[in-house]
């Protein structure tokens, strides 16, 4: 079965609400199985007219489980917090079986 991806690129306004909102979201993603291989570390941006500074990956056993995480009372919940506090731009990929 092919995995599934998050792919979301940020830019953070208020870094304490945004800190809050992800301690509130890492349950979302461990009841999804959704792990991290990138977030927020170094980057070197070759294209792009958005520069968006702060980047996450996030992989799940497949599209359906991180459409569900993504779609999750739990997740929605820690969305709200960080309304205001950035601009995301996410993306549900999947990826090769």
């Amino acid at each position: 079965m092919a995995k599934g991806y998050w792919i979301a690129h940020v830019v953070v306004h208020d870094a304490e609400a945004w800190q809050r909102y992800a301690e509130a979201a890492s349950p979302a993603f461990k009841a999804h199985v959704g792990r991290f291989l990138a977030r927020g570390g170094s980057y070197h941006e070759v294209e792009s007219p958005l520069g968006r500074p702060r980047n996450v990956v996030a992989e799940f056993p497949s599209l359906a489980a991180a459409k569900a995480c993504f779609e999750s009372e739990t997740y929605q919940a820690a969305r709200r917090l960080r309304e205001g506090a950035g601009i995301a731009s996410i993306t549900l990929v999947e990826g090769f079986a």
